[in-house]
């Protein structure tokens, strides 16, 4: 029998077994993360290689440096993986790998190392959407979270309103039409001289900030669940560049402060209308801007002035990490999606 065919019946076998073990691995941008989970919820191991101190020397993600990295380090991360795990490759049931979306050379060093591990091992190899992983990041954070929900997803990668009707059953309902709120961030940090990451830099200078600058911005997009950012990102830059042609002092923290109250005052309501619009009950967070404090302080009053359940993942499991993939992972081996074979490859871009 072919690895082809023994393991195309591996994964049929999964979905009825009572305990099911997934090795995943996340190699997207610039972290190198595998984890061992149980059952979707039980994170057994979960290890994380970042590389944000070489990054930061460059202002942002230099994809080239974050390939060379991820080969680097990847067998280190699975040794490791096990070691916490107490495990060896016998307690593994499957293989679970991020296929996309992310940097092309990035996720093609996770793609075929799980390739090759998959097969070694002659194990089932299961293809993860980064962006349902980020979803799957509340179900490891909040045992008792089941579907139906409406999921924020904020991300350097994605801006999205995505209704969750159940575990892999996804339907947009807005999104970005240009920058996404992550890369917005990024953006805003590096003109005010902030270093990478820099969402956690303007979270931080935000709190200093005590007066609203006026930026010559309006909020697009007010009727519908879309968002734009390009456009504040632009006001932003316009602002610090007119200040400095004309050698007038300005603040970086209240510039901090102000962009980031126009963008969670954005979200929040959007996230909360979306509800309200839906029937829904629960609000999930998804994504690295997740951990962004002045949005889950706003989306928490938001939640409870309107009668929602607001659900956001614990600060580890908002950023780029393995154990969300393998969370994930396991509630596609039960709806009977995902399987790859060895002619899997990764996609920069995916859909929702």
């Amino acid at each position: 029998m072919s690895y082809l065919e023994e393991s195309k019946i591996k994964y049929e076998n999964l979905r009825t077994k009572k305990d099911v073990v997934i090795l995943s691995i996340e190699s997207s941008c610039d972290e190198t993360a595998i984890a061992i989970v149980k059952n979707g919820r039980q994170v057994l191991s979960n290890i994380v290689s970042s590389q944000i101190d070489i990054h930061k020397l460059y202002g942002g993600v230099v994809p080239e440096i974050a390939s060379r990295n991820h080969i680097k380090n990847i067998s280190d991360v699975l040794k490791e993986a096990l070691q916490a795990a107490d495990m060896t490759f016998a307690d593994i049931d499957a293989i679970a790998v991020t296929y996309g979306a992310g940097l092309m050379g990035a996720l093609l060093v996770g793609v075929n190392f799980a390739k090759t591990l998959a097969y070694a091992l002659n194990l089932p190899l299961i293809a993860v959407s980064h962006v349902h992983g980020h979803i799957g990041a509340n179900y490891i954070s909040y045992e008792e979270l089941e579907p139906p929900f409406l999921c924020l997803m904020v991300s350097g990668g994605h801006t999205a309103i995505i209704d969750v009707k159940d575990y892999c059953d996804f339907n947009l309902i807005g999104s970005t039409v240009d920058d996404s709120v992550g890369e917005c961030f990024d953006k805003v940090a590096r003109v005010l001289g902030l270093p990478y990451p820099g969402g956690p830099a303007i979270d931080r200078l935000a709190k200093v900030g005590k007066n609203i600058v006026k930026f010559n911005y309006k909020t697009p997009l007010k009727d519908t669940f879309n968002f734009s950012f390009s456009g504040l990102k632009t006001a932003v830059v316009n602002y610090v560049h007119n200040k400095e042609q004309k050698d007038e002092a300005f603040s970086k923290e209240d510039i901090a402060c102000t962009f980031q109250e126009i963008v969670t005052d954005e979200l929040s309501e959007k996230a909360v209308k979306a509800c309200k619009s839906l029937g829904h009950k629960k609000l999930v967070i998804a994504g690295g801007v997740g951990a962004n404090a002045r949005l889950r302080e706003k989306i928490s009053d938001a939640c409870e002035k309107n009668g929602v359940k607001a659900f956001m993942p614990v600060l580890k499991y908002c950023t780029d990490n393995a154990a969300m993939i393998g969370s994930i992972a396991y509630y596609y081996v039960k709806v009977g999606i995902g399987f790859a074979d060895l002619t899997l490859t990764a996609k920069p871009t995916v859909g929702i």
